[in-house]
This record gives structure tokens, C-alpha cells and sequence, in this order.
């Protein structure tokens, strides 16, 4: 079977490696599509660690960072119950990046992080539910806060999980989502998947959403770029709860003016998430067709990161099948 391995920063070989077969508890899935994680392929590409204490190592496991993936069961190993081969199914959780990934034509999972997904989507619209599961869990925490319904909700960051933030926002009943970007192509992406009106926060958000102490404008935000002044944009903004999704690399202020101000942060992957997110697609709540803005056969993963790199693509769709 075909896969890909990242052999240094900048480089990557296309292996002929054997067919994997599942083991006990586990399934072998054939990928159909497979879409980037910006944060770990451009991570990967600078051999920039992606958390405190994370670190990287060349050559790196064949088939990752990919992890966004759907397909078909090929093969299920013994004790697994609940999935046959042909059944249409998504990774919702990451099993390790010490594993071989989804940047293949097969790629084994525990039978456990994977779910059933509509049969008649395309794939690409499929691809990227782990991504919606772990926002999932944000909104499912929101919710519980009753932080959601006919809240304004603000969101920072409209890459794939921002603009996936933004319809679950619409469908837990917010009164109005705001969408906040320097980039004029996401702000109009989230306008048309939800959003009543994006700004560029360095620009012109200012004086539409005054800051603290000022009455804010929104009650609810959601940040998903996880920077310093993406975040206190945020909290300087929002009069209730924000909810932190973006990876934190950096210490925020949280300052004597926000002192009523709730934040939560991420609580993980689990199962609840992935089948909140699945039932969202299958209700017609949540369309992760305009996450994907490229398609690309994995012998051009470089030109894949490119896209990513010049923020010219918001995720890029990998078609293990495809001739290169």
C-alpha cells in the first residue's frame, strides 16, 4: 500500500509499504480522503514543537500527522462488534503520533475511534470530524454554561475550527455569531456559513465591539487561534464566558476589568463529542465542505503545506488514490 513519511522537515518519500492487519479491538480502514491539520503539518515542517515539553523526531512515523481521515472498514480484527467491512466510517480520535497515520491507503484504528458517518456525503465533507468532535467539546461545555442560546457570540480565528465554531454556534440558537479575522477570504467564508458579520481585528472591530470597561458587545466568544492578543481581544470584549480552544503557547492577562468574566478551556476528545458533531452533519447544522479549499493526491503533500504556509488554503484534502 502506498504511504507517506515525513523524512525531514522539508522533505517526505511516498513508501510501498505491506498491508496492515488489524489486531484485537481493531479495524483496517481504506481512506478515502484525508484533510491537513495546519498546526501539526506546519509544526511538523519547521520542527517547531507543538506544546511545552513536545518535541519532534526525522524520520517521523509513516502516515502522520495525518489524522483527519474517512473510508470505508476494509477488515476488522477479532472482538469487534458493531462495524462490518463496507461500513462508511470517520477517525474521531487521534491514536498517537507514534503509530502509523492516515497519510496512506489503509491505516488500522482501534474500533473505538472510529464512527459511522452519513453514507451519501462526499468524503471530503467527511474527512475533517475529529476536528468538529474536538470542537464538539467546547460547545457541549458552552451549553451546559447555558453560555449558547440567544447569546452573541463572538469568534476569533476563522480558519477550520473557527468556521466550524461558527455554525455550531447557530445551531445551539445564538441570537447573532460575530466572526473576527485579518484575512478578507475567511471573513466571507463565515459569513456565508453563518456569521451576521465578520471584522478584521486589527482594523475595524474597535469601534463596532468596544472594550472593557465599556459595555461589551458580546456575551459568549470562542477563541481558536490561541495567541496573547487574540485572547484578550477576546476577553476585553465579551461580558460573560470564553471558551480558550486555541492552542495556548503564551500566558494571557486576565486583568482587575474582567473580573466577572468566566473562561473555560478544553476538555478533551471523547466519544460524546464525535456523535454530537456527526448528528449536527447529518441534521444539516454543520457543513465542513467549506473547510476544504484544495484537493491534492499525497505525492504533492509539499505543495499541500504550501497552500497552508501562505494561508492560501484553509485545510487541503489528501486523495490517497489519486495518481501523483
Amino acid at each position: 500500500m502506498k504511504i507517506l513519511r515525513v523524512t525531514s522537515p522539508r522533505e517526505f518519500e511516498i513508501l510501498d509499504m505491506p498491508m496492515p492487519a488489524p489486531r484485537p479491538g481493531e479495524v483496517r480502514m481504506r481512506v478515502m480522503a484525508v484533510t491537513t491539520c495546519p498546526q501539526w503539518d506546519l509544526h511538523l515542517r519547521h520542527n517547531e514543537p507543538m506544546f511545552v515539553g513536545h518535541w519532534f523526531q526525522y524520520p517521523y512515523a509513516p502516515g502522520q500527522p495525518g489524522h483527519e481521515a474517512t473510508g470505508f472498514i476494509d477488515a476488522v480484527g477479532p472482538g469487534v462488534t458493531g462495524l462490518k467491512p463496507e461500513d462508511r466510517v470517520s477517525a474521531w480520535r487521534d491514536p498517537g503520533h507514534d503509530r502509523p497515520g492516515c497519510y496512506a491507503q489503509f491505516v488500522i484504528h482501534r474500533a473505538e475511534n472510529v464512527i459511522r458517518v452519513p453514507d451519501h456525503l462526499p468524503a471530503e465533507v467527511l474527512a475533517p470530524v475529529e476536528l468538529a468532535m474536538c470542537m464538539g467539546t467546547v460547545f457541549r461545555m458552552l451549553k451546559e454554561m447555558n453560555a449558547l442560546k440567544g447569546r452573541r457570540v463572538g469568534v476569533t480565528g476563522l480558519g477550520p475550527a473557527g468556521l466550524v465554531a461558527v455554525q455550531m454556534a447557530k445551531a445551539e440558537g445564538a441570537a447573532a455569531v460575530f466572526g473576527f479575522d485579518p484575512l478578507p477570504v475567511r471573513r466571507a467564508v463565515a459569513c456565508r456559513v453563518g456569521a451576521e458579520a465578520c471584522f478584521d481585528p486589527t482594523a475595524t472591530a474597535t469601534g463596532e465591539f468596544p472594550a472593557r470597561p465599556a459595555a461589551t458587545r458580546l456575551a459568549t466568544g470562542v477563541d481558536c487561534v490561541g495567541a496573547k492578543d487574540s485572547v484578550e481581544f477576546l476577553m476585553d470584549r465579551t461580558s460573560d464566558a470564553v471558551a480558550l480552544f486555541g492552542v495556548q503557547r503564551e500566558d494571557y492577562i486576565y486583568a482587575l476589568r474582567h473580573g466577572d468574566l468566566r473562561l473555560c478551556g478544553y476538555k478533551g476528545h471523547c466519544r460524546e463529542s464525535a456523535e454530537y458533531a456527526v448528528g449536527l452533519i447529518e441534521a444539516g447544522k454543520l457543513d465542513l465542505a467549506p473547510l476544504v479549499t484544495h484537493r491534492l493526491p499525497l505525492e504533492r503533500y509539499t505543495e499541500g503545506v504550501d497552500l497552508l504556509e501562505t494561508r492560501k488554503a484553509i485545510k487541503v484534502c489528501f486523495l490517497p488514490w489519486e495518481r501523483g
